[in-house]
């Protein structure tokens, strides 16, 4: 089977030399690659060029259309089975500097600016186009969240499976509690202790997957 993952972070330039970011080490995404090599499969990985965890094989992105990009040449050029989307994308971008009172498109920003503003814009959702790009892959989703209850992150999973097309959603985050979520569409599936428990629980699901030929 042929097997995409993505994971690490996605940036957003400020100015050439400086980014808005999130933290994303990119540690989960370098397991689960191991894991599908491991168990036979095809795997090709996209990481974020802030990603502390690396991969050889792996390809890098720093924005989230420099993704976008790698994922279409790889749809164009092969057939994939699946689709673990782990990146950790930015959900804005910075759509005008202000520097000083002013607006700027310097190459590198003066240290010596008395003030800088920022106006983000919302970035259209990479994961929403993924079901175009891989009309058949059993795709699945990443929601991590912060504030809320477990029973609101495994409801805004389920959410995102609806509305991108998914077939699952792994939901995780102090919102969560401890470990990872695995949901479909019907609600939480099961928990998953650690990031090596996550990864073969993955292996097993994308293989029953492709074999049933539930997509």
């Amino acid at each position: 089977m042929r097997i995409v993952i993505t994971g690490g972070p996605a940036s957003e330039p400020i100015d050439q030399v400086r980014f808005i970011t999130n933290q994303s080490t990119g540690e989960l995404a370098v397991k689960l690659a191991g894991r599908f090599l491991a168990a036979g499969h095809k795997a090709e990985l996209f990481l974020g060029r802030g990603a502390i965890s690396r991969l050889e094989t792996a390809k890098y992105f720093q924005t989230n259309e420099d993704l976008h990009q790698l994922l279409s040449e790889v749809a164009e050029r092969d057939r994939v089975d699946a689709v673990l989307h782990a990146a950790a994308l930015s959900d804005f971008g910075v759509a005008q500097t202000l520097v000083s009172g002013t607006i700027s498109d310097a190459a590198k920003i003066s240290s010596d600016a008395t003030s800088v503003e920022l106006r983000l814009v919302p970035k259209p959702k990479l994961i929403r186009g993924l079901r175009d790009l891989f009309a058949s892959a059993y795709i699945i989703g990443w929601k991590f969240e912060l504030e809320g209850t477990p029973i609101g992150v495994v409801r805004e999973g389920v959410q995102q499976i609806g509305l991108s097309r998914t077939n699952a959603c792994v939901v995780n985050g102090s919102a969560f509690g401890p470990g990872f979520g695995f949901c479909t569409g019907q609600g939480l599936v099961r928990t998953l202790p650690t990031k090596e428990a996550l990864s073969d629980w993955l292996v097993e699901v994308v293989g029953n997957a492709s074999t049933l030929g539930k997509r």
